[in-house]
C-alpha cells in the first residue's frame, strides 16, 4: 500500500495519540503489584482474580537488582557470541557461535523495523495479518535479531531464573502442582531497528477442544531486563483470551485497515517485572523505532492434561509427533535442575517442591555431567500446542 506524505504524517499523529491513551488505559486496569500470599500461603486470590479477569498480571519488584544484573550480564555474553547473521555458524569475532554444535539453531533474525511473519505460513499460519513498516536509515544493518531459543543453555541466570520457587508458586496456582514446562524464548527489540510481531494468538491446537477454557493453552511468564514503553511493548488486548480463536484480519478490517486495534493496551514494566501472560490473549508488537531497547526472557508453562496426548512437534525432522509420558518426563526435569541451580546459587533461600518429580531430585542435580545429558538440547523437548 502506498501513502502520500499527508496520510503519513496523519498515521504518524494517530500513533502517537493510540501510545499515549493505550498508556492510560492499561495503567487504568489495575493488574499489577508486587506478588502476596494469603493466610495459608498461596497466591493472593485477587491476584489470580485479576489474571483470570484480563488475560495478564505484572508481578512489580520481582527479580532482585543482583539477579537482575546476572542476567543482563549473561545477555550480554550471548549477543558476543550470537551468530553474525541468518544461518552463520560464526559469531562476529570468526569464533563457533553459541548454537553452532546445538541440535536446533537458536537464533531469528529479521530486517530492521520489518513484520516478517505476518501474512505468512509462520505457527500454523497464527499471524493473519500484516503490521505496517517503517523505512529503516540508509545506514541500518540487514538485519536484527528478534529471537534467541534455547536460552537456558546458554544463561546460567535464566536457569536459576526458571527455578524461581515464587514464579512456580504461580504457575502451580494457574496450572495446577503437575504442570508441565512449554518453552522458552528472548524477545529482542533493538532501539530503533526492532522488528514488529503481528497481532496473534499463541494457542495453536486446542480452540476446537470440547474443553476449551481460558486457560487451556498455557501461559508465559515475561521477565523484563529493561524497563518497556508504549512504543517498544508487547500490546495485549485484555478480556481476549476466554472467548476463543479471533479472525484478527476482520478485526483489522473492521478498524478501518488500521493495525492500532482499539482497547490494545501497552505492557508497561520496570527492569525486573515479570508479566504473567495468558497464551490465548490477542498480542503483538509494533515495530521499536524508539531510543529504547526491549530485552524480554519469556518462558512459558502448560496444564498437564493439556499436553498429555497432544500433537506436536518432532524439532529433529519437523514431523508431527504425540507427546507421551515420556517426553513429558524428559522436559520437565529442567524444572528440577533449574530449582537445584538456583539452589546452589541461594543456598538460604526457599526451595519450590516440584511434585511431579519428587523423590528425583538426586537425578537432577545441577553439575557439569547434568549439563551435558539434561540441559544440552533440551528444547528439542519443547511442549508446544
Amino acid at each position: 500500500m502506498l501513502f502520500t506524505i499527508e496520510a503519513i504524517a496523519r498515521e504518524g499523529v494517530m500513533s502517537e495519540s493510540y501510545f499515549a491513551e493505550g498508556r492510560e488505559r492499561a495503567i487504568a486496569l489495575g493488574n499489577r503489584g508486587s506478588l502476596r500470599y494469603d493466610d495459608n500461603g498461596g497466591v493472593h486470590p485477587d491476584i489470580l482474580s485479576a489474571y483470570w479477569k484480563y488475560g495478564f498480571y505484572v508481578l512489580e519488584g520481582l527479580v532482585g537488582a543482583e539477579e537482575l544484573a546476572s542476567l543482563r550480564e549473561d545477555f550480554a555474553q550471548v549477543i558476543e557470541r550470537a551468530p553474525a547473521g541468518p544461518g552463520a555458524k560464526v559469531d562476529r569475532h570468526g569464533n563457533p557461535a553459541l548454537d553452532a554444535n546445538l541440535a536446533r539453531p537458536g537464533f531469528q533474525f529479521a530486517k530492521p523495523l520489518s513484520d516478517p511473519m505476518g501474512g505468512t505460513d509462520v505457527g500454523n499460519g497464527r499471524y493473519q495479518v500484516k503490521m505496517a513498516e517503517l523505512t529503516p536509515d540508509e545506514d541500518a544493518p540487514e538485519t536484527v535479531l528478534l529471537q534467541i531459543n534455547g536460552n537456558l543453555q546458554y544463561m546460567d541466570s535464566a536457569l536459576r531464573l526458571y527455578g524461581h520457587p515464587e514464579l512456580l508458586k504461580v504457575a502451580e496456582a494457574i496450572n495446577g502442582a503437575d504442570f508441565t514446562p512449554f518453552t522458552d524464548a528472548i524477545w529482542v527489540k533493538p532501539a530503533g531497528l526492532g522488528a514488529a510481531v503481528s497481532w496473534h494468538q499463541d494457542g495453536m491446537t486446542l480452540w476446537d477442544s470440547p474443553d476449551l477454557d481460558a486457560g487451556t493453552h498455557g501461559f508465559n511468564f515475561m521477565a523484563q531486563l529493561y524497563p518497556t514503553t508504549p512504543r517498544n511493548a508487547l500490546w495485549i488486548v485484555p478480556e481476549t483470551h476466554n472467548i476463543g480463536k479471533i479472525d484478527i484480519q476482520q478485526c483489522v478490517a473492521d478498524n478501518d485497515g488500521s493495525d492500532k486495534l482499539p482497547d490494545g493496551v501497552p505492557l508497561l514494566c520496570d527492569a525486573g517485572d515479570v508479566a504473567v501472560c495468558s497464551r490465548q490473549m490477542l498480542h503483538c508488537s509494533f515495530p521499536n523505532d524508539s531510543e529504547d531497547p526491549r530485552v524480554t526472557f519469556v518462558f512459558g508453562f502448560h496444564r498437564r492434561a493439556s499436553v498429555q496426548g497432544a500433537e506436536g512437534r518432532n524439532f529433529r525432522n519437523n514431523s508431527k509427533i504425540r507427546y507421551d509420558d515420556e517426553r513429558i518426563h524428559e522436559r520437565s526435569r529442567v524444572i528440577s535442575l533449574a530449582i537445584d541451580a538456583r539452589q546452589q546459587k541461594y543456598p538460604d533461600g526457599p526451595r519450590y517442591v516440584y511434585q511431579p518429580l519428587v523423590g528425583e531430585e538426586d537425578e537432577n542435580r545441577w553439575n557439569e555431567e547434568t549439563r551435558q545429558t539434561v540441559l544440552k538440547n533440551y528444547n528439542l523437548n519443547d511442549l508446544g500446542i
